[in-house]
């Protein structure tokens, strides 16, 4: 019953209550688990999934493609903070954020607004890829949008990319940080925010763009870091290889000369 097809859609204690019912087998679920354990029974569920995108979205030049989110911080005393942030697609460079007390277009309209003070010398119009979440779709946003000529488009309902980037995002942001730290005012969590966004900007490199900072990427000044860092590592590299070579033990060394001693020995007529 374990290892047939006609039962692979039951769980294992679903199966063994099943059995006990038709009075085909009576025993407790513990024995199952246990016979199915020790016998290395398998269970015929190949599983099917369709292929998953690698890659999300992504973008050519900065200032094509935005995120927009909010994430929900709590407080020790059970507060509740939200966090509106907007991160640009390509360089990965968070562009405003802000922190407020309640949900509501408020947050959403002022970082769109300071997010779009920093697009004047990008030439492409500006797509904001955001979820459907009340603070995101409403009039007050709809209004800004037009007049300030950006594009919405709602993640998982009008394009098939989620929001990932954002949400990867706030991911390091809790458990790299703030959740390292007593979050017992909204001003110490202020202060916490601030500090790992201008280090995420302005410090910490991003794996994808080979060494360089999300404000380099941004704004087109970190190109020679890449070669840069190439070049310090093959340097390194054939540094280290050459003092290893050049590195002598005693054990080695003692080796090497019994070695030599045995190959200047003659060879006798028996060997």
């Amino acid at each position: 019953m374990v290892e047939s097809d006609g039962h692979r859609h039951m769980s294992l204690r679903a199966l063994a209550l099943h059995a006990q019912r038709i009075r085909k087998v009576i025993a407790s679920p513990s024995t199952w688990y246990r016979l199915v354990r020790t016998a290395g029974w398998k269970r015929p569920r190949i599983r099917v999934y369709p292929a998953k995108p690698k890659i999300g979205i992504r973008s050519k030049t900065p200032g094509e493609l935005l995120h927009l989110d909010v994430t929900i911080i709590r407080l020790l005393d059970g507060t509740r903070a939200y966090l509106h942030a907007i991160i640009d697609n390509y360089s990965r460079r968070i562009l405003s954020w802000t922190l407020e007390e309640r949900l509501g277009s408020g947050g959403t309209c002022r970082r769109l607004r300071e997010a779009v003070v920093q697009l004047n010398d990008c030439p492409e119009q500006a797509i904001v890829i955001a979820d459907s979440g009340s603070e995101n779709v409403n009039g007050a946003v709809d209004d800004l949008l037009d007049g300030e000529e950006l594009t919405r488009v709602l993640a998982q309902v009008e394009i098939t990319f989620s929001n990932s980037m954002i949400e990867a995002f706030w991911r390091s942001l809790k458990h790299s940080w703030l959740y390292l730290h007593s979050l017992d005012s909204i001003a110490a969590l202020h202060r916490l925010i601030e500090f790992y966004v201008k280090a995420h900007n302005e410090v910490m490199p991003h794996s994808a763009f080979e060494g360089q900072t999300p404000n380099e990427m941004f704004f087109g000044t970190g190109y020679e870091v890449g070669e840069e860092l190439a070049n310090a590592r093959k340097i390194a590299r054939a540094k280290r290889m050459e003092e290893n070579r050049a590195a002598r033990c005693g054990a080695c060394v003692g080796e090497t000369s019994f070695g030599a001693l045995l190959l200047q020995r003659p060879r006798s007529r028996m060997s």
